[in-house]
């Protein structure tokens, strides 16, 4: 069994989805990984990892709306808010969701979708 590793750094211009199927694939790829799992892990408290279509945006600016709705900025029940008003709300939000996600790979490629 052989087991490979690899970090990215992923430059964002703030809230939003990001994303990694693209760079995912072309690791896979570069590593010549087969079959196996991907376990993607996201270690900043304040992130997590979704994973959703891609073919239609409104799904993204739904997820997006939704979670604005569910845990606003700027909440005043909040009482840390030494890092700004939008991180409280992050934080809940990565709590809602995950910071890891195991993906299978099947014939080179991460069984995703279809």
């Amino acid at each position: 069994m052989r087991h490979c590793s690899h970090e990215w750094q992923v430059n964002n211009g703030g809230r939003g989805l990001y994303e990694l199927t693209q760079k995912l694939q072309a690791w896979l790829r570069e590593v010549d990984a087969w079959a196996g799992w991907a376990n993607l892990f996201v270690p900043h408290t304040s992130a997590s990892l979704l994973l959703q279509e891609n073919a239609d945006p409104d799904v993204r600016a739904d997820i997006l709306d939704y979670f604005a709705r569910l845990v606003p900025d700027g909440d005043p029940d909040f009482r840390h808010r030494n890092e700004g008003t939008d991180d409280m709300s992050a934080h809940l939000r990565s709590v809602l969701t995950q910071n890891s996600l195991i993906i299978p790979v099947r014939e080179g490629r991460a069984a995703l979708g279809g």
